[in-house]
């Protein structure tokens, strides 16, 4: 899909011999000589009724906040889906407007009647456009926020599981076997900096007499610090946790519970499923919504080009409506062309 499309109207000026036929050759074979890579499609209008100048002065000002609307939400819901997509490491799907490729539809634009007749004055058939587009806006709003919070709180619990041992969650880094509980003795864990660890090996023995000989054991490593379990009587615990506070070493309160341990391992597993079905709902809804915002953007876009070609070119002057999808290299000539031509056509 090009990067840019323009749609844009030329006047058809009947008393200079022009007609909408000849105006169409005119663009194809100016486009055409100077060799601009510049594909060119209609882009039809439908027959609106009961237009005058000042109802299309009315809206007017409401037209042009209303598309850049339009415009930043459907621009929205793109980044949101590339947004996804790139977070799982997939290639994104394809961007399509009632089944068909983004381009293909542009260029093949018609009119949908059954969704907006044209009947009724251009303020309400804006109106109408308007409200699906919101609807769309609010939900994904209530959607996206849903997610959000799954992920965030997803986020939070793997950042405690993966900062450093000093604060960290230690619930996951210790097996049943690690720990020694009964009457006597009990286990605590050590946080050891990785340079000190053949220092606390040689000296944890020594911090109390009723330490247990060569009872450390490393359970894990990061980047600074190391994990050890030290065994020793319960009766001496507080005197430990001063002599090795001296040393340089801390002691972590850890109360090991295999129940509270499989309940977060549970819970983790349920944000992950929860965190991964949410994606897909809101992935599906983003891509059927991109549909529905971008079709109603280009409806809009149909009522914005006949209003503005209205109060432009009178209510007497018909025009004609083209998509054009430059290259940038010959968005300049392409733009001189178009000039030339309305100036050609108010001769």
């Amino acid at each position: 899909m090009p990067t840019k499309y323009l749609i844009v109207t030329l006047p058809v000026q009947s008393a200079a011999g022009d007609s909408e036929a000849s105006l169409w050759r005119r663009l194809q074979e100016s486009i055409s000589r100077n060799s601009l890579d510049t594909p060119l499609y209609r882009f039809t209008l439908p027959r609106f009724r009961g237009t005058t100048f000042n109802s299309l002065i009315a809206l007017s000002d409401e037209l042009v906040r209303s598309n850049v609307l339009i415009e930043g939400l459907s621009l929205k819901i793109r980044k949101q889906i590339e947004d996804l997509e790139r977070d799982r490491d997939t290639g994104s799907g394809i961007l399509a407007v009632d089944g068909v490729p983004v381009d293909s539809y542009l260029s093949r634009f018609v009119w949908d009647e059954d969704k907006y007749p044209v009947k009724p004055p251009l303020k309400e058939i804006v109106a109408s456009i308007l409200s699906r587009v919101r609807k769309i806006e609010d939900r994904l709003k209530v959607q996206a926020a849903d997610y959000n919070s799954v992920k965030n709180k997803l986020k939070s619990i793997t950042r405690k599981q993966s900062i450093s041992l000093v604060t960290r969650d230690l619930s996951n880094l210790v097996k049943p076997e690690d720990i020694i509980t009964s009457e006597h003795l009990t286990t605590l864990l050590a946080v050891v900096p990785k340079y000190s660890q053949q220092n606390w090996l040689s000296s944890y023995e020594f911090f109390d007499t009723f330490v247990v000989p060569r009872s450390s054991k490393r359970l894990y490593e990061d980047n600074e610090y190391a994990l050890y379990t030290v065994t020793l009587f319960a009766k001496v615990v507080d005197n430990f946790k001063v002599c090795a506070r001296e040393k340089g070493f801390l002691i972590r309160d850890f109360a090991y519970s295999p129940e509270a341990q499989e309940s977060k391992k549970d819970e983790l597993e349920k944000l992950r499923q929860d965190e991964d079905a949410m994606r897909t709902s809101l992935l599906q809804f983003l891509y059927a919504s991109y549909s529905e915002v971008f079709s109603s953007w280009m409806h809009f876009s149909a009522v914005f080009l006949f209003a503005e070609s209205i109060l432009r070119y009178g209510l007497s002057t018909p025009f004609l409506c083209a998509v054009l999808a430059p290259s940038p290299k010959s968005e300049k000539n392409l733009s001189s062309i178009l000039e030339e031509l309305c100036g050609f056509a108010n001769r």
